[in-house]
């Protein structure tokens, strides 16, 4: 019998936290909320894993962006 991908438990919708918490708006100079949402290799999680809404994930995606070219965040992980 076949493993089932996803258990019963975790089939629960994730809430976006920038909704909940009611911003309008992500700043790319908060590294620090940004650093949540990165791996440790420096990619950018898909909204799958982190349950941010379309909107916001786009906003996150461009935030993360610019705070790297700002040299704010690293592009890459170092090993």
């Amino acid at each position: 019998m076949a493993m089932r991908k996803y258990s019963i438990e975790n089939n629960r919708k994730k809430q976006c936290p920038f909704t909940a918490a009611g911003s309008k708006e992500i700043d790319y100079k908060d590294a620090d909320t940004l650093i949540q949402f990165i791996t440790e290799r420096g990619k950018i999680l898909p909204r799958r894993i982190t349950g941010v809404s379309a909107h916001y994930q786009k906003l996150l995606a461009a935030a993360i962006k610019r705070a790297r070219y700002m040299a704010l965040l690293p592009f890459v992980a170092r090993d």
